[in-house]
């Protein structure tokens, strides 16, 4: 039998992904938590905690962190979305569309090994 935490880590957690890829965004940027949390104007710590997947956001504040960010709401979930696709080992919408343009038969599901390497190759 599966206890609550058990299921919580074999699959991927929102607030986990949102806060990976918020992380991301900021450090491709070169920019510290201290300069977008005042840009977004929330405080440096609530910031952190998002980022390390500890609190969960509100949309109204995810979508100051994206401003912040200069980086649509959109692209974040979306990546976000694509993310949770692949630890779950599904095929993104997006790669399937464009799998879709070549008429190449994609599977439902990715073998677990790719599914690992990608994953490796996502946390650097």
């Amino acid at each position: 039998m599966n206890t609550m935490n058990e299921t919580a880590t074999s699959h991927a957690l929102l607030r986990r992904e949102l806060g990976d890829v918020l992380r991301e965004y900021r450090q491709r940027q070169g920019r510290t938590l201290r300069e977008v949390s005042s840009e977004a104007r929330v405080s440096l710590g609530y910031l952190s905690e998002v980022e390390r997947g500890q609190k969960e956001a509100s949309s109204e504040l995810l979508d100051s962190i994206a401003l912040a960010l200069n980086v649509p709401l959109s692209h974040v979930l979306r990546l976000v979305a694509d993310r949770m696709d692949a630890v779950e080992g599904r095929i993104p919408p997006a790669v399937r569309r464009a799998q879709a343009i070549q008429n190449v038969h994609i599977p439902d599901a990715l073998p677990d090994e790719l599914v690992a390497a990608e994953l490796a190759a996502m946390r650097g």
